[in-house]
C-alpha cells in the first residue's frame, strides 16, 4: 500500500468513527475493517460523477451493510458529492444528511434504503436485471448507450438472510455479469463470532448458485483487491462475488471483536486506534493530500458523463425512436395518449374476476408502456399477469419482458424495488394477497424509498374458497393499508381495475392491487361514474332513491356487488340507503374535508362492509356505525359457501343495516 493510498484509507476510516464517537451511537467495527476495498471500488472502477448523482448511466454502488452507514457517508464526502463535512458531525441527529442507516432521496448519492440486511443484495440484482434489460432493449451496433456495473459492500449478515439467498439464486440463473459483490468477511456479529451460527462455505454455496466467486486473503492488500475486481468485471456470463477477509474494527484494541460492531469505540480506544494507525488526535481531520486525490473523481465523472452524453447524442440521429423512448423511460414519463389504450369493459362482458381485467388492462397497455416489466413469484397465470408476445426475460433473452422469479416472494419484491431505483422501467411483481407476508419488508422500503414499485395480489378474500384458510387473506389487506406511503386500490369490478390501473401508474410511490379470484358484475361506466369516483379513492356509486340517504353502506372490492343487494333490500322495506365505493382508503382520506362529508355524512348511519379483518374502518363509520368484517381465519369450501357460512350476504348486510337504524 502506498503512502498516499494508506492515508486515503485511513481518512476513511477515521471519518467513519469519527461520526459514531460524536454521536455516541453508531457501527464503527465495519469501517475501520473494510474501508480498503471500499477505497478501492470507489478509487480505482466506480464510474460515478459526484456532481450529478442521478446520471442514468453511472455505475450503482449499494451498501447492503447499512448499518456501516458512516463508511459511506465518508466516501461520499471526500469524492465530492454534496455532503459536507458539517453533516458528518450531525451523524444519526435529527434533519441530518447522515441518518442511522442510508436513506434513498434524503442523501446526495445513496442509491438505496439499506439496512435491512439482505435487502441491498437483492435490489443490487434488481438493479443489474434493469440494466441487462434496457441495454438488450436500446443498444445498437456501435451505439452502447446503457452500458454500467452494479456493485454492493455485503456482510455476513446480509448473507444469512433468506432474502438475499433467494436473490442470488436468482442472479446465477440469469446470469448477471455486470454484478460484482465485495463480501466483508469479517466473521463477526452482534452476538459474537459467526461460528456461533454461520458455519457453512459460503463461497461454495455461491458457486452452486452459479456466481463467479474469487477470494482474498487479507483486505489490507489493495492490490489483490483490485486484481479480483478488475477479473470480476471481465467474467460477463456470471455475477462475482469476492469474499475479502477483514478484520472488524481494525486496529482498534477492539478488533475481531463483537463489541466494536454496534457501540462506539469510547474515548480510550480511540486513541489508541488512532496511535496504532498513526492519525492525528483530531476529530474529522483530512488532509489536503486525501481531497487532493479523492476530489480528482469530479473530473473523471464529468469526463465520462460528457462522452457518454456524446455517444447519446449519435445514437439519438442514428436512432430518433428508440433514443426517444429510452430519454422519456429515464426522465419516467408516461408515453403520450397511453391512457387510451386502457380498456372500457360493457357490462354484458361479465362476469369477471378483477384479476382477469387487470390482466387484460395490462396487455393493452404493454404495447404502448414499453416499460412494463416485471412477473410473478410462479403464478403468472393465476394472476394474469402475463405479457403476451413479450417474450421471457432470461440469460438468452434479456430483451424479454415476463420476468419468472420463481418460488421467491421475498426476493421479487426487493428486486422490484431494485428495477424502480435503477429507473427506466415500469416495474411490477405479482402473487397471491395471502403471500404478501413473505415480500411485506420490501414493501415498507419501497414506501420509505417513494419508489414506483407496482406489485398485484389476487385471490384477495376468503372467497378463494376451496384452498381453505391457509390461502384464504383475512389480516392482509389491513396490514398493508398500515404501511406509510404505500397506495393500495382494491377496486369492485373490471371498470374499477381499469381505472385503478391508471391511478397506479400514476402514483409516484408504490401502489398495490388487491384483486379477485372469483368472477364479479361488470358496471356499467355509462351508469357509474367510476372514471372519476376511482382517482378520489372513495365516491357515490349508487345513490339512495326518494330523498336522502337514511344508511349510508361502504365497501371495497367484491362486497361493492354485496352492498349494491343490500340496497335492494332496503329499499324493499321503505329504507332509502347510499352505495358507497372504496376502492382506495388513501386516495379517500387525501380528499378536502368537504368532499368526504358529502360522501360519507356524519349525520347517518353507515355500515362498512369487507372480507377482511374490521382494522380501519371504524373511523369511516364512526362509534354509531357497524362494520361487517372477519376476526377469525376462512374455511375450505367453495368460496360461496364460504361467504355466506360466515355471514357475507346482501339479506345478511341489510339486517345489520336496520339494526342500525333501530338504535
Amino acid at each position: 500500500m502506498s503512502q498516499l493510498d494508506r492515508l486515503c484509507v485511513n481518512a476513511i476510516r477515521f471519518l467513519a468513527v469519527d461520526q459514531v464517537e460524536k454521536a455516541k451511537s453508531g457501527h464503527p467495527g465495519m469501517p475501520l475493517g473494510a474501508a480498503p476495498m471500499a477505497y478501492v471500488l470507489w478509487d480505482r472502477f466506480l464510474k460515478h460523477d459526484p456532481a450529478d448523482p442521478k446520471w442514468p448511466n453511472r455505475d450503482r454502488f449499494v451498501l447492503s451493510a447499512g448499518h456501516g452507514s458512516a463508511l459511506l457517508y465518508a466516501l461520499l464526502h471526500l469524492y465530492g458529492y454534496d455532503l459536507p463535512l458539517e453533516e458528518l458531525r450531525r451523524f444519526r441527529q435529527w434533519g441530518s444528511k447522515t441518518p442511522g442507516h442510508p436513506e434513498y432521496g434524503e442523501v446526495p448519492g445513496v442509491e438505496a434504503t439499506t439496512g435491512p440486511l439482505g435487502h441491498g443484495f437483492a435490489m443490487g440484482v434488481g438493479m443489474a436485471m434493469a440494466e441487462a434489460h434496457l441495454a438488450a432493449v436500446y443498444n445498437r451496433e456501435g451505439h452502447a448507450v446503457v452500458d454500467h456495473f452494479t456493485y454492493a459492500l455485503v456482510s455476513d449478515g446480509d448473507l444469512m438472510e433468506g432474502v438475499a439467498s433467494e436473490a442470488a439464486s436468482l442472479a446465477g440463473h440469469l446470469r448477471l455479469g455486470k454484478l460484482v459483490y465485495l463480501y466483508d468477511d469479517n466473521r463477526v456479529s452482534i452476538e459474537g463470532s459467526t461460528d456461533l451460527a454461520f458455519t457453512e462455505d459460503a463461497a461454495r454455496r455461491f458457486e452452486a448458485y452459479g456466481w463467479h466467486v474469487q477470494r482474498v486473503a487479507d483486505g489490507e492488500d489493495l492490490e489483490a483487491v483490485a486484481a479480483a475486481v478488475a477479473t470480476a468485471r471481465e467474467e460477463r456470463e456470471r455475477p462475482s462475488l469476492v469474499c475479502v477477509r477483514t478484520h472488524i474494527g481494525f486496529g482498534s484494541p477492539k478488533q475481531d471483536s463483537a463489541k466494536s460492531h454496534g457501540e462506539p469505540l469510547g474515548a480510550e480506544a480511540m486513541r489508541a486506534t488512532r496511535e496504532k494507525l498513526g492519525w492525528p488526535l483530531e476529530a474529522f481531520h483530512v488532509p489536503e493530500a486525501v481531497y487532493a486525490h479523492t476530489r480528482r473523481a469530479l473530473e473523471r465523472g464529468k469526463a465520462a458523463r460528457e462522452t457518454w452524453e456524446g455517444r447519446v447524442r449519435l445514437y439519438a440521429a442514428a436512432h430518433p425512436g428508440p433514443a426517444a423512448r429510452l430519454g422519456d423511460a429515464l426522465a419516467g414519463r408516461l408515453p403520450g395518449e397511453w391512457k387510451r389504450a386502457v380498456p372500457v369493459f360493457k357490462p354484458e362482458e361479465g362476469p369477471m374476476a378483477t384479476r382477469a381485467a387487470s390482466g387484460r388492462v395490462m396487455n393493452a397497455l404493454a404495447p404502448v408502456l414499453t416499460g412494463l416489466f416485471g412477473g410473478s413469484a410462479d403464478l403468472g397465470p393465476s394472476n394474469s399477469t402475463v405479457l403476451k408476445d413479450a417474450g421471457d426475460f432470461s440469460a438468452g433473452n434479456p430483451a424479454g419482458r415476463n420476468v419468472h422469479f420463481g418460488v421467491r416472494e421475498h426476493a421479487m419484491g426487493a428486486a422490484v424495488n431494485g428495477m424502480a431505483l435503477h429507473g427506466g422501467l415500469r416495474p411490477f411483481g405479482a402473487t397471491f394477497l395471502v403471500f404478501s407476508d413473505f415480500l411485506r419488508p420490501a414493501l415498507r422500503l419501497a414506501a420509505l424509498m417513494g419508489v414506483p414499485s407496482l406489485l398485484v395480489f389476487t385471490h384477495d378474500s376468503v372467497a378463494v374458497g376451496e384452498d381453505g384458510p391457509t390461502h384464504q387473506p383475512v389480516d392482509q389487506l389491513a396490514s398493508l393499508r398500515a404501511i406509510p406511503r404505500l397506495t393500495v386500490f382494491r377496486p369492485a369490478d373490471a371498470n374499477e381495475t381499469a381505472a385503478a390501473w391508471r391511478c397506479a401508474l400514476e402514483t409516484r410511490g408504490p401502489a398495490a392491487l388487491v384483486l379477485t379470484r372469483q368472477n364479479l358484475p361488470v358496471l356499467d361506466a355509462a351508469r357509474f361514474p367510476v372514471a372519476e369516483g376511482v382517482p378520489r379513492g372513495g365516491y357515490v356509486l349508487e345513490e339512495a332513491e326518494g330523498g336522502p340517504p337514511q344508511v349510508v353502506l361502504l365497501a371495497s372490492g367484491s362486497e361493492v356487488h354485496l352492498a349494491l343487494g343490500a340496497r335492494e333490500r332496503l329499499a324493499g322495506r321503505g329504507v332509502r340507503a347510499r352505495v358507497v365505493s372504496m376502492p382506495c382508503l388513501e386516495r379517500f382520506d387525501a380528499q378536502p374535508g368537504a368532499y368526504r362529508e358529502e360522501v360519507l355524512p356524519s349525520a347517518v348511519p353507515k355500515l362498512a362492509i369487507e372480507l377482511g379483518h374490521p382494522m380501519g374502518w371504524r373511523e369511516y363509520v364512526g362509534d354509531s356505525g357497524g362494520v361487517m368484517g372477519l376476526d377469525r381465519f376462512g374455511a375450505s369450501a367453495p368460496g360461496p359457501e364460504v361467504a355466506e357460512r360466515l355471514g357475507f350476504t346482501p339479506e345478511a348486510a341489510a339486517e345489520r343495516a336496520l339494526s342500525l337504524l333501530e338504535r
